[in-house]
């Protein structure tokens, strides 16, 4: 790694041209992005280096920060994890070891539940998050929704302390609370909701190993295992969406690739009655809505 001598100006290109070598032999997709932003965590900063940038900053310390955050990211930590936060619907989400890593494709499901809630943002509507992990999902539809309340369920008592920490940090801890407890557990999150949302482990459990090393070996086992067929946890959920929905209130939930019909054909089932879905930026059927009957 280049250094420099008191004084001295280095271009940021010096520095990411080894280093996006260094990420895309290790076959990390976005190597320019995120050489660019490891650099600039190396820097104390936040913001992506740009290449053409002159650092008057260098020095042997900053230069083994980045050497230690460019090996982190050549075995498949994620940038997020390493910055220990994630952009999520324009919001800063901490991560922690217990939270799945919010990705844009879960953005839908805010989407649908905004689109469903349409020009009632100012009413008290009541929400509910299954598995609430970071409060992404719940979080970002209260930031939307001004006149909402919501409580957040997980099992994990690390979850929910990020969950909690993020609420405060986005200033919505008035109207939100996190309860610790099974989402398919009636008690955890008691009452009737006008919108239910969640995210479920829905992969099926030999597949996590081959998922990116992103997600295989970062995210939380427990928030990705379907069990054998990527379903044991729509067969206990879905009937704790139905005994949670309001009158006219709907549950949006999302999916893995290929689950709408098994995932519909169980909600039916479970005295649900399918009321749309939303399609991912793949054009993937990412989000499933249900309603009571």
């Amino acid at each position: 790694m280049s250094r420099q001598s008191p004084g001295a100006v280095i271009e940021a290109r010096q520095l990411l041209q080894p280093a996006q070598t260094q990420l895309r032999d290790a076959g990390i997709a976005d190597a320019s992005l995120d050489a660019r932003l490891l650099l600039a965590m190396a820097l104390g900063r936040e913001e992506a280096v740009l290449p053409h940038e002159g650092l008057t900053d260098w020095s042997h310390t900053a230069a083994a920060d980045f050497s230690r955050l460019l090996a982190r990211r050549c075995a498949g930590e994620p940038v997020s994890r390493i910055r220990g936060w994630r952009e999520f619907w324009s919001l800063r989400f901490a991560l922690s070891a217990d939270t799945l890593d919010p990705r844009p494709d879960s953005e839908t499901v805010v989407e649908a539940a905004l689109a469903w809630v349409g020009g009632r943002r100012e009413a008290s509507l009541r929400l509910l998050d299954l598995g609430t992990g970071s409060g992404a999902l719940l979080l970002a539809c209260l930031s939307e929704m001004p006149g909402a309340t919501g409580i957040g369920v997980d099992l994990s008592a690390g979850a929910l302390a990020t969950a909690t920490a993020n609420a405060a940090q986005l200033r919505l801890s008035d109207r939100v609370q996190f309860v610790e407890g099974d989402f398919a557990d009636p008690q955890a999150g008691a009452g009737e909701f006008d919108l239910i949302l969640c995210n479920p482990p829905y992969i099926p459990r030999r597949a996590i190993e081959q998922l990116a090393p992103e997600v295989a070996h970062f995210d939380p086992k427990r928030a990705l295992d379907g069990g054998d067929d990527g379903l044991d946890c729509w067969r206990s959920l879905l009937p704790r969406l139905r005994r949670g929905l309001a009158p006219n209130g709907r549950a949006f939930v999302e999916i893995g690739a290929g689950q709408e019909e098994a995932v519909t054909s169980l909600a039916r089932q479970a005295g649900l009655q399918a009321a749309g879905t939303r399609p991912d930026l793949s054009g993937t059927n990412r989000c499933l809505i249900f309603a009571g009957r």
